[in-house]
Order: structure tokens, then C-alpha cells, then sequence
């Protein structure tokens, strides 16, 4: 029996190690093809192992008497669908036996590829995505369907093919792939409604057509009601920034207007509503024509305007701002439907923000909501 020791590092001799290999480019030694990162020769022996069909051991009919060769081992670890149906091939012969129909050939020969070296080419993925899609549902290839989604993410949907990849979606369980099709065709209906895709779908599935154009109606119908929301929001701001404003030009003075009104009347200060504040007060000081039936417009707009502050406006004896306290007073007599429609306009005033530069629209603020 030989001693350890005989093993030890000083009584062991063998060839020198072998040189550390020169740094290489990482490009050099992984090369893109088809978008799949793999290494030169493991391709290329995948390559030949599926070009040459040496061993090949199952035979794939597809469409026009087409045939392509395959390995059971290989195709059967891919794919547990394609691995049972070769189970059920029972005659004795050395080679199994299946049919892929369908899908043009060349589509099948793309996809038994993938099925050794998860590889692709680019034009074929631009000429096969649809089929390729089905393929990876039908016998269950996850990852073939991942890139296919992918592909039509990022680059092959369109305009002209969306209503055919929609339904596509549908039927594969593509959820994501549906989602992005369906914001596309709204988005875009009115060129998609006169697609080639549309018309063939319009006759062969109706009923989802008529879902498309209810999704489409709905669609509009919360964009309108988004587009008014927004508007209302925006008027309700600008009347909040108008009785700030108020505030500060009867209170502190102003360019114009006020206690303490600048030398320089284009100075600008920080409330953007002061312009036009300055503009209304000084017009119904002079208008002429506020006494005479029907009045002025912009008249009434600024009573309006006045009305409101002293709503909103929580302390009416320290209240700069002209007329608070009687229109105070009378809001007293003020009939029910008034009452409850400016209680509506405060509320909403109120609500648009939570800070003002007065305190005591914040105590109001308060007190309202």
C-alpha cells in the first residue's frame, strides 16, 4: 500500500501547468446570433447537429409533403407536447413519426431550431412571429412564446397586423401581448378600423368586433369625462388663486390698487391674478352701464367674484376686501337653490388646494369640508 506521503506536493511531478490564456474580447468568445447569446462552437454544433441530421431519429411531416429531421432526445426535452406524441407513434419502425401542420414549413423548420439552441434568425422571426407564436402555445414553450411577445413589444406590432395579433393573443393566452394590442387599436381606431385585419375579423369573429367597438365608445367617453374633470379643476384653481389675490390687493396693496400700490405699476408680484383683478375692480368703479338691465358682463363677473370671497372668507370685520360684510348679510335671503349651488362652488374651490396664502382660507378650508 503506497504511503501519503508519496503524494505530498515536494515528491509529486507531472508536466508543468499550462500557460494562462491571453485576456480575449468578450465578443470573441460569445457571439450575438439571432439574439441569443451563445458560445461560437456550441453553436455551430448545433448547427451541424440539426443541418446534417446524423442520428436524427424522428421524422416531422409538415404542410405539402415537407419533411424535417429531428432528434427524440433533443426536440422531447424541449417540448413535453411534441415528447407524448412521439409516445403515441407505435409502429416498430427505427424512426418516430409526427406531423406539424398548419404553418408553412420553413416556419417549422424555424421553430424545431429553437428547439435545440434556443437561436433564431432575424428575418425569419420578421416572416414567422405569428406562427411561431402558436407554435410555442400549442406544444408548450415558454420561453419561444417570451421571445415572440418580446419581439412584437419592441419592434413587429403595428397598425396593419395588431387586429391579427390581437386575436392571436387571445388565443394563445398572451395576456400581455392582448393588452398592448388593444391600447394600440384605441389609440389608434380610426386607421386600424380600415385595416385588412379589421374587415376579415369583422366576418369571422363579430362578436368581437362589437366588443372592440364598445371598449373603444368607453374608451372615449372616460377620456371626455378625464378632459372635463380637468377643466373644472383648472377653474376651480384659478378662482382659488383669485380670492388669494383679493386678499392681497386690498389688504397689502397691489400696482395699481390698494393700501400701499407701487410707484411702478408693471412690477410684478406673486400672485398671477392680480393683473386682471386690478383690471375688474377699476372697470366697475367706472362702468357706466352695471344699473342698466342686463347689465355688463364683466360687472357681474366681478360681483361674482366678491360673492365668493366673502363666502370663503371666515372673519368679515377684519376683511379688507370691499363689500364682504353685506354680501355676508346677504346670503341671509338667498333662496335654497342658491344657497346649495355656491355651497358646491366653495366645496370645490376649497378642495382644488390645500394651502393658501391666507389663514384664513385655511381655517376655512376647515370648516366647509
Amino acid at each position: 500500500m503506497e504511503n501519503i506521503d508519496d503524494f505530498s506536493p515536494e515528491k509529486v511531478s507531472g508536466p508543468p501547468a499550462p500557460p494562462t490564456p491571453p485576456p480575449v474580447k468578450s465578443m470573441d468568445l460569445f457571439m450575438q446570433r439571432s439574439n441569443s447569446f451563445v458560445s461560437k462552437a456550441t453553436r455551430d454544433s448545433w448547427d451541424r447537429m440539426f443541418d446534417e441530421a446524423h442520428g436524427a431519429d424522428v421524422l416531422i411531416h409538415t404542410v405539402d409533403n415537407g419533411l424535417i429531421y429531428a432528434h427524440s432526445n433533443v426536440i422531447g426535452m424541449a417540448s413535453d407536447v411534441i415528447r407524448g406524441m412521439m409516445k403515441q407513434d407505435k409502429r416498430k419502425s427505427h424512426r418516430k413519426s409526427i406531423s406539424i401542420l398548419g404553418v408553412p414549413h420553413d416556419a417549422v423548420r424555424v421553430f424545431i431550431r429553437f428547439l435545440y439552441s434556443s437561436c433564431y434568425e432575424k428575418q425569419d422571426m420578421e416572416d414567422f412571429a405569428m406562427h411561431l407564436l402558436v407554435l410555442s402555445h400549442v406544444y408548450v414553450v415558454p420561453h419561444l412564446k417570451r421571445v415572440c411577445e418580446s419581439e412584437f413589444e419592441n419592434i413587429l406590432l403595428n397598425k396593419e397586423n395588431v387586429i391579427d395579433v390581437f386575436q392571436l393573443a387571445l388565443l394563445c393566452d398572451a395576456p400581455r401581448l392582448g393588452l398592448l394590442c388593444h391600447r394600440m387599436i384605441l389609440k389608434n381606431f380610426e386607421e386600424v378600423s380600415t385595416s385588412e385585419g379589421w374587415q376579415a375579423m369583422k366576418e369571422s369573429h363579430p362578436r368581437l368586433q362589437k366588443e372592440l367597438l364598445r371598449s373603444v365608445a368607453y374608451e372615449l367617453n372616460s377620456l371626455k369625462q378625464r378632459n372635463r374633470k380637468q377643466k373644472e379643476i383648472q377653474t376651480y384653481t384659478q378662482l382659488y388663486e383669485a380670492m388669494e389675490a383679493f386678499v392681497h390687493i386690498c389688504r397689502d396693496g397691489c400696482r395699481e390698487i390698494g393700501p400701499t400700490k407701487t410707484e411702478t405699476p408693471h412690477v410684478s408680484c406673486g400672485f398671477q391674478a392680480c393683473n386682471g383683478l386690478e383690471q375688474l375692480l377699476k372697470h366697475l368703479a367706472g362702468c357706466k352701464l352695471r344699473s342698466i338691465p342686463g347689465g355688463c358682463s364683466r360687472c357681474k363677473r366681478m360681483w361674482q367674484l366678491l360673492e365668493l370671497h366673502s363666502r370663503i372668507c371666515v372673519d368679515s370685520e377684519q376683511c379688507k376686501v370691499p363689500l364682504c360684510s353685506s354680501l355676508k348679510e346677504r346670503m341671509k335671503t338667498q333662496s335654497r337653490k342658491d344657497e346649495k349651488r355656491w355651497k358646491l362652488l366653495v366645496k370645490n374651490v376649497l378642495s382644488t388646494k390645500r394651502i393658501g396664502g391666507s389663514p384664513f382660507f385655511l381655517q376655512a378650508i376647515d370648516v366647509t369640508l
